[in-house]
């Protein structure tokens, strides 16, 4: 992993101001980076993350942005919002300059921490608005910081826009940490699918033909899951874990629940595993003489990549000496971040954290998270982030032109 070194001469156009952003992202390590730690020491799950959503209200706060904690129905939700001082000097989308979102996660993993990285990716979006506040005096438009819950389940960004949160912002902007550097970004579409099967309790032993397993409807369902996945195309997934299997083995349970994520590169198949899905269920509760409820909820969509604002992130990546690979179409998870790039321009690269071969969502990748070179590479996000988020607000036409884009291609 190439060194991040801040004093690199940075990329044209605008060279000047983003050596001094990279600069305020420096003078604010300390804080920054003291920040990805306290989170990713006090984990919290999805619509649960207050430590974390405080922290970064706290922060925004203290660098003049006028912060609502909680933003719209989501309590752990967070908007900032900074206007430049040379508002209505530069004509963009609404005739005052550019709206441009700066986003940030901080959710956690069920048992494992944030073993996805969200700590960086709080730190780094808290970074770039530190580093763009500090120019705010040059910008025409408005920063919006938006601190994002619930990203690893319930698709948090979509209740922020339903909430509108996300109304007349011309860009997002956010990375992701991985195990390599991709700053093109696809998404698998996915949704969470909770199941549930009632049946009868009796004693298993002494009149087990008097109950009705609930938990036999459930081992049916794994079984038919696993057999479907032959006739599956290879963009699509299914995968889930038991959440309750019974009170004790000698008890036929009367209630089993599991919870599931479906997944697919093609949104309009989705209708298709709907459909098996509920046959599937169906199929077990029939076979067990139990009841089956299925629910379909927190749907994150496929990724739309604004490439005019993707070259420009690419091209400031490479002032710093790194440089990105190919997507690999193998190595691709969901992010409710692909709902916002349904509603506007958007980016979400990755920049590598550890060594490739580290499987996120594991214990090793969560370590990572929190090890030296993490600490650079949010450093460096955050500088990335808010050089390409000046463009936007520079660079007369830019927002436009990724707007061009975003329409042209069904957006």
């Amino acid at each position: 992993m190439t060194p991040f070194d801040p004093t690199a001469r940075p990329a044209e156009p605008f060279a000047d101001a983003k050596r001094r952003l990279a600069g305020a992202v420096q003078d604010a390590r300390a804080e920054i980076l003291e920040l990805s730690h306290r989170i990713h020491a006090h984990p919290e799950r999805a619509f649960e993350e207050h430590e974390a959503a405080g922290w970064v209200a706290e922060a925004v706060a203290r660098h003049g942005f006028e912060v609502e904690h909680p933003a719209g129905s989501l309590s752990t939700a967070v908007r900032g919002r900074l206007r430049g001082r040379r508002a209505g000097s530069l004509e963009g989308s609404d005739g005052t300059g550019p709206r441009i979102g700066i986003l940030a996660e901080y959710d956690a993993l069920p048992g494992l921490g944030h073993g996805c990285g969200h700590n960086t990716m709080a730190a780094s979006g808290v970074g770039a608005a530190i580093a763009l506040a500090s120019v705010a005096d040059e910008l025409a438009g408005e920063i919006v910081f938006l601190g994002c819950p619930a990203e690893e389940f319930g698709s948090g960004k979509q209740v922020m826009l339903d909430d509108g949160l996300f109304e007349g912002i011309d860009a997002a902007l956010l990375f992701h940490p991985g195990d390599r550097t991709e700053v093109g970004c696809e998404l698998l579409a996915s949704e969470d699918v909770d199941v549930t099967f009632r049946g009868l309790q009796a004693h298993a032993a002494s009149e087990p033909w008097a109950g009705r397993n609930a938990l036999d409807a459930l081992v049916i369902l794994f079984s038919s899951i696993g057999l479907w996945r032959q006739q599956l195309p290879q963009h699509a997934r299914v995968h889930g874990i038991v959440l309750e299997g019974g009170t004790a083995a000698n008890i036929i349970p009367d209630r089993a629940v599991a919870r599931f994520m479906i997944r697919s590169a093609e949104q309009e198949y989705f209708g298709q595993m709907h459909e098996r899905f509920r046959n599937l269920v169906t199929a077990a509760a029939l076979a067990t003489d139990t009841q089956g409820e299925t629910v379909f909820s927190g749907g994150s969509s496929t990724m739309k990549n604004n490439v005019t604002l993707v070259e420009r992130f690419r091209k400031n990546l490479g002032a710093y000496g790194w440089t990105d690979r190919p997507y690999d179409r193998g190595h691709i998870g969901s992010s409710d971040m692909g709902n916002v790039s349904q509603h506007l321009p958007t980016i979400h690269p990755t920049l590598a954290i550890c060594d490739e071969g580290v499987p996120g969502h594991s214990t090793a990748f969560r370590d990572a998270a929190a090890e030296p070179e993490a600490d650079e590479v949010t450093l460096l996000a955050a500088t990335l982030v808010a050089q390409t988020a000046y463009e936007l607000f520079a660079e007369p036409g830019l927002p436009e032109a990724a707007w061009r884009e975003f329409r042209a291609t069904g957006g």
